[in-house]
C-alpha cells in the first residue's frame, strides 16, 4: 500500500455536508459523482495533499444507509492507493483478511476497488484504491 487515498466520511445530506466541510477547509468541493452500482453520491475535497470523500445514500437499501441506520453519520473507511489492486487483494488473501469483493470493480473518481472486510481489520472498513488508465476504463 503505498499512502492513503483518502477518508471517506458517511452523511446523511451530501449538499448540507458540502457546505459545512466547504467552511472547515475553506475550499470548495471539486467533483459530485454518482456510483450507482453503489447506491451513493460522493463529493471529494482535497485539502492539502489529502481527500476526503463524503458519502450520500441514494436509496435505502445501499451500504452507507444502512451504516448511518447503524452507526450514524461519520468515518466510514479509509482508502489506500495501491499499484497493483489484483496483486494486493491476492496478498491480503493469502495473509488471511477477508476480501469483500474477489474482483475490483469501478468505484468513484477513476479508481478501480475493492474492499476488506471490518472483521478482519480490527473494525475498520478498508478499501484498496487504483488509478484506472485509459486502456481499461
Amino acid at each position: 500500500m503505498d499512502k492513503i487515498e483518502h477518508i471517506g466520511i458517511a452523511v446523511k445530506d451530501l449538499d448540507a455536508s458540502n457546505q459545512l466541510f466547504k467552511k472547515l477547509f475553506g475550499t470548495l468541493h471539486y467533483k459530485i459523482e454518482e456510483v450507482a452500482t453503489e447506491g451513493v453520491r460522493t463529493s471529494f475535497f482535497k485539502t492539502g495533499p489529502n481527500k476526503i470523500e463524503l458519502l450520500e445514500a441514494t436509496n435505502e437499501d445501499s451500504p452507507i444507509a444502512k451504516f448511518i441506520d447503524r452507526k450514524g453519520e461519520g468515518v466510514h473507511h479509509i482508502a489506500f492507493a495501491v499499484e497493483n489492486i489484483k496483486q494486493e487483494i491476492a496478498r491480503l488473501k493469502n495473509e488471511g483478511f477477508t476480501v469483500l469483493n474477489e474482483e475490483p470493480k469501478k468505484g468513484a473518481d477513476n479508481k478501480w476497488v475493492a474492499f476488506l472486510h471490518p472483521k478482519t481489520t480490527n473494525g475498520v472498513l478498508v478499501e484498496l484504491c487504483q488509478e484506472i488508465n485509459e486502456n481499461e476504463g
